[in-house]
């Protein structure tokens, strides 16, 4: 991935004046400029929130599911709350049930609210379609060498994740496409982790054969396998959540808060759905890069089930200091000594940029180790320091986190609020 060591360092070092400094605005003007110099001439004029706006198959089943019925009755609006939607399936017949997921699987496997099996099975539909789609466009004509060759890839993608241990909780191939994976038992977790991926996340990119770790089916499936193996008393279930539009590469979009804004909205009603899973789990989430500003701009308004929120390899997350975020949740933070991402400016003007640097002493959050891990991707790896303390906090064994050697407010810390035993500092 590219470096950001042309942008120069944070404000507060390389000779920069402090932010209470006289020409400290000058100096993040300037910054900023430079900043959005650098993006137009290595990315163009990218188009804020391209996203995903043709519509697609997903734009079809809401039309049908509107109109439709079952047992005489109407079907409950498609962004309803969890809540109701869990009512209405809760009222129907296991026959009654099934058939609304076949008869539309990209509207039930999408549903919040829905039977967790139920969706796993829409989805499981919704890709053989899919699937088979692709398979004819990679010997359509009408398509170019590139097309038919993109229509391979994604209809390789779709075999893969029909395999039967695959638990997909969400799908939707409209466009780049979106996705969320479950690993472990959703319906029996007491505490579920949620991992939130950054720029480049789509179907194509959702897992990958080399460089596993840094897609987020790899991510999700180590952390679950990490926390399974470490308390194996504690029930965990872990989603792999790119269910977002995330940017695409190093360009405007990723430096504006635009698109994090949209998938925190979406960052947030998923979490609401997982209220409605038997004993209303506690949850945390792991947000790598852009990720992290989603989870930023989440952190006002999540439920007081999410219990912590942990950033890695963060561009910052919209805010001055973890205050700022106003979440009870525990803030925690981690950066690998050679992360490129330190070298992007931690701050926010006009639009760009993400704010305080959450590693920085100043920004409150609970600095994690991270041994082992490799730059910006490394971070899921199995064997990593970081991994270790993501599944220790993910599990609730917060006795087990080994906090960063230079992170005071983290080392010997104890949380009053949740009787929660002392935090160690790594080696």
């Amino acid at each position: 991935m590219t470096s950001f060591s042309a942008f120069g360092t944070p404000l507060s070092g390389a000779g920069f004046p402090s932010s209470g400094a006289p020409g400290a605005t000058a100096w993040r003007v300037l910054l900023a400029l430079a900043v959005v110099f650098v993006l137009l001439a290595t990315t163009g004029w990218t188009a804020l929130n391209k996203g995903d706006a043709a519509p697609g198959p997903r734009e079809a089943a809401l039309l049908a599911w509107h109109k439709g019925s079952i047992g005489g009755r109407a079907l409950p609006a498609a962004d309803g709350s969890p809540k109701v939607i869990a009512r209405f399936f809760h009222s129907l017949s296991g026959a009654q049930q099934k058939q609304l997921a076949d008869r539309y699987p990209l509207v039930v496997g999408n549903l919040g609210g829905a039977p967790v099996e139920l969706r796993y099975e829409a989805n499981h539909t919704a890709l053989h379609e899919a699937r088979d789609v692709e398979r004819k466009r990679m010997h359509d004509d009408r398509l170019t060498d590139e097309g038919r060759y993109e229509a391979g890839r994604r209809m390789h993608r779709f075999e893969s994740m029909l395999k039967p241990d695959r638990q997909i909780l969400a799908f939707d191939p409209t466009g780049r496409g979106r996705a969320a994976e479950v690993f472990g038992d959703l319906t029996r977790a007491q505490r579920v982790s949620v991992v939130v991926p950054g720029v480049d996340t789509e179907l194509l990119t959702f897992e990958k054969t080399e460089r596993r770790y840094a897609a987020p089916a790899g991510m999700g499936r180590a952390l679950q396998e990490q926390q399974s193996a470490a308390s194996p008393n504690v029930r965990t279930a872990t989603v792999a959540w790119a269910d977002y539009t995330a940017p695409v590469g190093l360009g405007m979009d990723s430096a504006s808060g635009d698109l994090a804004e949209q998938g925190a909205q979406r960052l947030n009603d998923f979490v609401r759905q997982l209220g409605q899973l038997p004993g209303s789990p506690k949850t945390s989430l792991f947000c790598h890069s852009y990720g992290s500003v989603v989870c930023g701009e989440a952190a006002r308004k999540l439920p007081s089930r999410v219990t912590d929120i942990a950033v890695m390899g963060s561009p910052g997350m919209r805010a001055d200091s973890a205050e700022q975020l106003d979440t009870k949740a525990r803030v925690w933070a981690a950066r690998d000594k050679d992360d490129w991402i330190a070298d992007v400016p931690h701050m926010e003007f006009g639009g760009l940029g993400h704010g305080a640097d959450p590693v920085s002493q100043g920004f409150g959050a609970r600095r994690l180790g991270t041994s082992g891990a490799a730059k910006h991707t490394g971070y899921f790896v199995p064997g990593t320091g970081s991994l270790a303390n993501f599944a220790a906090i993910g599990a609730g064994s917060y006795q087990k986190v080994n906090c960063a050697t230079t992170d005071p407010g983290c080392t010997g810390a104890t949380d009053h609020e949740t009787s929660q035993p002392t935090y160690r500092a790594a080696d």
